[in-house]
């Protein structure tokens, strides 16, 4: 149900995360552990075999690192360390996460290539099974599954039968969508799936998590670029050591998370879930439709994550005054992304119900500053 903004809750975050957490989630941070024992390792390992649990039905194949920071810090785990130096990287990209990986991959000095299919234009499969038999020096391919820039849902399961039938190691930026969305990824064939802590699963942001191919993962032994990221041997750490991070873990973050997990179950799994994002999603573009708002993407190729929406195009409009009014009234949203309109997004994920979305809605509709 829907809470009415107070001290502890001012407002209500419309973002991709971080995103509104439940009051028991944020109560589970109300206690220090000690790092050492068994107590606060088990529940490491036992988060670990959770998430592989999720990801897929086959988890004797997959294993799950847990990594310091942001999600992009286990993003750039990845990069740095699966890609030997004599490979050579393709970034499939329609937004400003895609272009962060190559970007990555450039100050690491990697060998990369990109193949662009613009900001509101999905990854076409056929284009890259095409690049990938032009440049036969490509091992590695790397594509975000929801462009948070947009919105965008890109088609996974087509690019992971054209990237793996070629032979390629596959990475999927799961960053925003991991957890909102039913997949497989054994049965996708992907290698290294990365996501985050404070996104669809409903944690808080500390750190983020890559679920790992485990014979692909092991070829990765000295492999990596920098040393606080070394993906192999953070796990490598897990493994031996029983759920031991290699460096000072986020326990407070571990802690909410293992009660993000245990919600997530009981609302009824990642399908469930997955519905109600879907509602809220629905319902917002429905009713921001008859306040006159233009959804960016069509239907097709939205994700039920978050939702870029045009810029009334009148000299009166403002988002900043749009978003302090918003912020005043319970609500925060997010700006515009992408640089061929002006735009702003609207999220739909966290602890967030239809009766929020209605309420959004109403005050849109009272604020007609424009």
């Amino acid at each position: 149900m829907m809470k009415e903004a107070s001290v502890d809750r001012p407002y209500l975050l419309l973002t991709p995360g971080p995103l509104t957490t439940s009051a028991t989630v944020k109560e589970a941070m109300l206690r220090d552990w000690c790092t050492w024992d068994s107590d606060y390792n088990g529940l490491v390992q036992s988060i670990r075999e959770r998430l592989t649990a999720l990801a897929t039905k086959r988890s004797d194949e997959y294993t799950t690192v847990l990594m310091q920071g942001s999600g992009t810090f286990s993003v750039e785990a990845v990069i740095g360390t699966v890609i030997p130096r004599d490979g050579r990287l393709l970034v499939l990209t329609n937004g400003a996460y895609g272009n962060r990986i190559a970007q990555m991959a450039r100050i690491y000095g990697i060998a990369v290539s990109v193949q662009d299919f613009s900001e509101t234009e999905p990854v076409v499969p056929e284009r890259v099974e095409q690049r990938l038999s032009e440049e036969p020096d490509i091992t590695h391919v790397a594509v975000v599954h929801c462009e948070t820039t947009t919105g965008m849902l890109n088609p996974i399961a087509a690019i992971a039968a054209a990237v793996k039938d070629s032979g390629r190691t596959l990475i999927v930026d799961a960053m925003s969508s991991f957890g909102g969305i039913p997949l497989d990824v054994a049965d996708l064939r992907i290698d290294y799936l990365i996501s985050s802590a404070n996104k669809c699963i409903q944690g808080v942001p500390g750190f983020g998590f890559v679920i790992a191919n485990r014979r692909s993962l092991m070829r990765c032994e000295g492999q990596a670029r920098s040393l606080s990221l070394d993906l192999y041997d953070q796990w490598a750490t897990m493994e031996t050591g029983d759920g031991k991070w290699r460096f000072t873990s986020p326990t407070h973050v571990v802690r909410a998370f293992d009660q993000a997990l245990r919600e997530l179950e009981q609302e009824g799994g990642i399908e469930a879930r997955c519905e109600r994002y879907k509602a809220n999603q629905e319902l917002l573009v429905n009713g921001m439709q008859q306040l006159g708002f233009c959804a960016l993407l069509k239907k097709p190729l939205q994700s039920p994550f978050i939702t870029a929406f045009y810029c009334p195009p009148v000299a009166s409009f403002s988002f900043m005054e749009l978003y302090a009014r918003l912020k005043a009234a319970g609500f925060v949203i997010y700006p515009g992304k992408i640089s061929a309109a002006d735009t702003f997004r609207i999220g739909t994920i966290g602890e967030v119900y239809r009766e929020d979305i209605a309420k959004l809605l109403e005050i849109m509709e009272e604020l007609r500053f424009w």
